[in-house]
């Protein structure tokens, strides 16, 4: 896949939502395979698409670009061994040392490509209209929805639903928008008659886990406010949570334990488990711990290698090697 393809494959993505990173190739130092201009598209579960390198960068982009998607903040890469630069690195860059037998370098921009923040608010209240307004604002997209056309198609697991009916529908409106597990629920309305709506659904057999991510009231805790202190609450929560990371962890994985009507955040959820990574005994390199990795067992221990090169050096003279830590 050549570099513009990978430009309208980052479109498509995009456009579906889909959290990834984009990696360029912005200098080279030959021999190596990347060439300025290259550019790859890595998923945060470690897909790559497109061309950055051969076997020495592809596994420390990969690993840099998951991290670069968890934090949200780019980085710009200089790949090589220690010695290639010295005192020679511009404050900021992040050097990763590889050894390749081809002693080649690469400059690589790794940039987070996020999906924007998609919010569903049900509800035609002056309160709804200037929430909508507001998230616009932030360039956030904001999707204002009647309840009666209210369904949990209109949401996903990266959506935050706000319900906002005011006592026209809303058990019909949070029990929808539940089935659709978003990564934030909030109910406008007070403790108690959120209690009132979420008794209503647990006794028509509601699952706990989906009551227990409905938060209620919806937004901060100011006081006593105004229909427009109470949209500034809102956003300001959502704002909140998700600097904070909250919402990215409870749309990745099921809910955690039930809470009552009332509670202020939604349980918690474990991430992705990271890919098991090993170091190269010959080289030091941090290697994919993979078949793909020229895997060998020496003495009940499994050795990983960046390529054929460091497992023959290592097959040579195990002795030289094997005491060394191979596992991250």
């Amino acid at each position: 896949m050549d570099g513009w393809r990978v430009l309208e494959q980052a479109g498509e993505m995009t456009r579906r939502g889909e959290a990834f990173a984009l990696a360029t190739v912005v200098w080279r130092q030959g021999p190596s395979s990347g060439q300025q201009g290259s550019r790859a598209i890595i998923t945060a579960s470690g897909e790559l698409s497109g061309w950055i390198g051969g076997a020495c960068a592809e596994p420390a982009v990969l690993r840099e670009a998951r991290q670069v998607i968890a934090e949200g903040v780019p980085r710009l890469l200089l790949l090589g061994t220690a010695d290639q630069f010295g005192a020679a690195v511009p404050e900021g860059m992040t050097v990763v040392p590889i050894s390749c037998q081809s002693e080649g370098a690469l400059e690589v921009y790794i940039e987070p490509m996020l999906p924007t923040p998609h919010l569903v608010i049900v509800g035609r209240s002056p309160m709804a209209h200037t929430l909508a307004d507001l998230a616009r604002v932030l360039g956030w997209r904001a999707d204002l929805i009647d309840s009666t056309d209210f369904s949990a198609a209109d949401a996903d697991e990266r959506s935050m639903v706000v319900v906002a009916t005011q006592g026209h529908g809303d058990e019909e409106a949070v029990e929808a928008a539940a089935a659709a597990r978003p990564a934030y629920l909030g109910l406008v309305g007070s403790h108690r008659r959120g209690a009132s709506v979420l008794g209503y659904l647990a006794e028509r057999a509601v699952a706990a886990d989906q009551l227990a991510r409905v938060r209620v009231p919806a937004g901060l805790d100011l006081g006593p406010t105004s229909h427009r202190e109470i949209a500034v609450a809102i956003l300001a929560e959502l704002v909140q949570l998700r600097a904070s990371g909250a919402l990215a962890a409870a749309s990745a994985g099921p809910a955690g334990p039930a809470r009552s009507a009332g509670s202020t955040g939604p349980a918690g959820a474990a991430g992705p488990v990271a890919a098991a990574e090993a170091v190269d005994p010959v080289c030091g390199m941090t290697v994919a711990a993979s078949p793909s990795s020229h895997p060998r067992v020496h003495e009940g221990i499994m050795y990983y290698f960046c390529g054929a090169g460091c497992r023959r050096a290592f097959e040579k003279n195990p002795a030289a090697y094997s005491r060394k830590e191979t596992r991250c």
